[in-house]
């Protein structure tokens, strides 16, 4: 029974990545301020009468310092699957992070299945947009499952 925990505990931290790089995206904040504010006030947290689940700490990290870390050779895979004439800096700030994360995770996780990878963050993208935009994800992040993992 172990295996729901820690799914539902990678979905936790996935959502939080995807806050905490928008954060970093709108504020600037340090990767390590921004690791310790999360570890310390969100990942299981409860704010506002609102429960956070508990994420996989060490999930979470790699996620964030990861894309930190590879966000130049990220975005050139995602602008190059952008249909002709957008760019990155037309999409969304949350749109745009969801995507980088999950390029991440598909160029750099080979132990994330790719079905697993794109199911969760069309659903990360299904918490904060339309199924339109949904769908944008998972055709995204489809066409870069194609060439990361052939």
């Amino acid at each position: 029974m172990n295996i729901p925990a820690r799914s539902q505990a990678r979905s936790a931290a996935r959502l939080a990545a995807v806050q905490a790089l928008y954060q970093q995206h709108m504020e600037g904040t340090a990767l390590a301020r921004l690791l310790n504010e999360f570890h310390q006030h969100r990942l299981g947290m409860e704010i506002d009468d609102e429960q956070y689940a508990a994420a996989e700490v060490d999930f979470f990290d790699d996620l964030v310092s990861g894309v930190g870390a590879r966000r130049e050779e990220i975005d050139e895979t995602l602008a190059g699957k952008l249909a002709q004439g957008w760019t990155l800096t037309r999409l969304d700030k949350t749109m745009l992070q969801i995507l980088r994360c999950g390029t991440y995770e598909l160029i750099a996780r080979p132990d994330v299945p790719v079905a697993s990878a794109i199911n969760e963050y069309v659903d990360v993208a299904k918490a904060f947009f339309d199924d339109r935009e949904a769908k944008f994800v998972n055709g995204i992040l489809d066409a870069v499952a194609k060439d990361a993992r052939p």
